[in-house]
């Protein structure tokens, strides 16, 4: 009697492990039970979690620490639904991810269906690429397909929809993974460094601006060669925080704020932006370049988006670090910069240095990413939710090592922090891993609390209070000199917190913080400190660098 035949379901699954997939995370549904419990006889573990929108930030974090797509799975309709927003926050973040979910079968995909939803469709503009696999012997194919574009520069996420009846057939005997090929990133062309060269060679004021691209492709070790071998200023996008170390000589700091900051001063007297691995979707080139009339020099692995603000002089398409070695040695620099970077770098220090010294209870802003940054090392990771935290945090937390300093600056959605520090945990488990959120994203999915505890992945959850939406009251504050509708009462964290079995802890003056951050790392289990925020700081720093545009102008 010879072997059972495979389903797709198990098919799916050898491709998977295939490319290298350790760990999907996901809920179950009716119509996925085979995948599932294929996967529990695979080398692949299955992360159980409470919603699948965490199941998707799993992934994209996953992803994003590591390189390789990080796999999200569900049921059709509500189950895929939900996985939508990981999957759009993913590909706006350049985040390699494959999103599968069960669909109804093809029987009845034809007509008006129980929990029938035309799920391609809706994943459609969200990802690179949205497909239903409408027959087993296309696993492979489209399986390989999937994780050659997620991959591929410029990464994102990709969807394949399996109908329930495809995924119990039999697949065919001779179907099996294809072969995992890595698309080698182009070498530098000659003509285009030398034109960049001249343009660099003229040049007296240029910036280097290192984004998501240059923290993705491990070009940091490039970056800081390049600053250092030409004298060269760098700032960083959000994303590419610790590219170039905050403590190094000519850091800017990170640009991207709503405002004219610090870091901005910089690129006010630049000629020339050296713009390595930066994307459009972090923010706005306006803020860099409000004339349209400084030159670029555009260095990625795929072609500048078009816009007016950033038309690249030189574009360099091809692997970031190389570029970045040949054009520093085909560069012979007469003008030393003159972009006032010394001065920029104390104003960051002097900001930090106070709210370290800062004893107002609620805590000052820039007090908790003073001890925040006191309490990890210099390779721990924090994830920093969005909200007005992002801000304080972006701006002023020290970062020295690429991606160790998570922010969602693409799609910039809430709550995405709690659920992918336990994909964090995973893919670095080494790492101390620490979330910084505020009140109002913690409780989006404070449920994945459980799912930490169970699959044992230790974290400490930062919580910002201040029982409102504080970006949002911030923002109306500036541009209708008042907010509504943002505030909300909050639980009590610290039994919220226990009653998952994790501990709590309550700041109650400033002092506490930094030993209560301590002691929860050491504790190695899910830890959650509230800890309450005087965000009257956020009008004080916007007339604080009104005043000093002016001056410094």
């Amino acid at each position: 009697m010879g072997e059972p035949n495979r389903t797709t379901a198990e098919l799916i699954v050898e491709c998977l492990e295939s490319e290298g997939v350790t760990h999907v995370f996901g809920i179950p549904g009716e119509e996925n039970i085979r995948l599932v419990d294929a996967l529990s006889r695979s080398s692949i573990e299955y992360v159980l979690t409470r919603h699948e929108q965490g199941a998707s930030f799993m992934a994209e974090v996953y992803g994003r620490l590591t390189g390789k797509a990080g796999v999200c799975s569900a049921t059709l309709g509500p189950g895929a639904i939900n996985l939508l927003l990981g999957v759009a926050d993913a590909t706006t973040n350049s985040t390699p991810v494959l999103a599968l979910s069960a669909q109804v079968g093809m029987r009845r995909s034809y007509k008006e269906s129980h929990q029938g939803v035309d799920l391609v469709s809706m994943f459609e503009p969200v990802t690179k690429w949205s497909a239903l696999v409408a027959t087993p012997g296309a696993v492979p194919e489209m399986v390989r397909k999937a994780f050659k574009l997620a991959q591929t520069e410029r990464p994102g996420a990709v969807y394949l929809a399996v109908p329930e009846d495809v995924e119990s057939a039999d697949a065919p005997a001779e179907s099996a993974p294809l072969r995992v090929n890595v698309p080698r990133p182009d070498d530098p062309s000659a003509t285009q460094i030398a034109r960049a060269a001249d343009i660099l060679r003229a040049a007296r004021n240029p910036v280097v601006l290192a984004g998501h691209g240059a923290a993705r492709t491990h070009a940091a070790e490039a970056v800081r060669r390049f600053a250092d071998t030409l004298g060269i200023p760098v700032a960083t996008t959000f994303h590419g925080k610790g590219v170039m170390p905050d403590d190094h000589p000519l850091a800017l700091g990170a640009v991207g704020f709503m405002r004219h900051d610090y870091v901005n001063f910089g690129f006010d007297q630049a000629d020339v932006i050296i713009a390595a691995g930066y994307e459009l979707q972090e923010f706005d080139p306006v803020r860099i370049n409000p004339s349209g009339a400084t030159k670029i020099i555009h260095i990625h692995r795929f072609p500048a988006e078009v816009d007016a603000h950033y038309d690249v002089s030189v574009g360099l398409t091809a692997d970031i670090g190389r570029c970045l070695d040949e054009l520093a040695a085909a560069v012979q620099r007469e003008h030393p910069p003159t972009s006032g970077q010394e001065r920029i770098r104390e104003l960051l220090a002097e900001e930090l240095d106070g709210g370290r010294a800062d004893d107002r209870f609620p805590l000052a802003p820039a007090r908790i990413v003073a001890d925040t940054r006191a309490a990890l090392g210099r390779e721990d990771i924090v994830l920093v939710d969005t909200g007005a935290l992002k801000m304080w945090m972006a701006r002023l937390y020290p970062t020295y090592e690429p991606n160790t300093c998570l922010i969602s600056n693409g799609l910039s959605t809430m709550a995405w922090t709690l659920p992918g520090a336990i994909a964090a945990k995973i893919a670095r488990p080494d790492a101390n891993v620490l979330v910084a959120t505020g009140d109002g994203s913690f409780l989006m999915n404070s449920q994945e609390i459980e799912t930490a505890l169970r699959v044992g992945t230790p974290m400490v959850i930062l919580i910002w209070v201040d029982e409102a939406y504080g970006l949002i009251s911030w923002k109306m504050d500036l541009e209708i000199g008042h907010n509504v509708d943002t505030r909300f009462n909050n639980p009590d964290f610290v039994a919220y917190a226990e009653s998952f079995g994790a501990k709590g802890y309550r700041i109650c003056s400033a002092d506490e913080l930094l030993p209560t951050l301590r002691e929860a790392l050491e504790a190695n289990t899910v830890s959650v400190v509230a800890c309450p925020v005087d965000y009257s700081a956020n009008s004080a720093l916007i007339a604080s660098l009104g005043e000093l545009d002016e001056s410094w102008s």
